[in-house]
């Protein structure tokens, strides 16, 4: 399993749509709209790693309305 923050700058004014289209994808948990340098959060959970590359590559940054990413893989989860 594994699990990402990937944060995404997008274009002005289509904040709201991105994150609609973001909570339509089964992997994706929690999406929200942010402050600061990035204008979404997305928790996801992946089964593998390469699954995790198909959504960034192949799903989220070929969104024409998103400009950029960061994807943050979390490496341990403490509570």
């Amino acid at each position: 399993m594994v699990s990402a923050y990937i944060l995404a700058k997008v274009e002005i004014g289509k904040d709201k749509e991105v994150v609609n289209e973001m909570k339509m994808i089964p992997e994706v948990k929690k999406v929200c709209l942010t402050y600061g340098a990035y204008d979404i959060a997305i928790e996801a959970t992946f089964d593998t790693i390469e699954d995790l590359d198909r959504f960034v590559f192949d799903k989220l940054r070929k969104t024409p309305k998103v400009k950029e990413t960061l994807t943050l893989i979390c490496s341990l989860a403490v509570c």
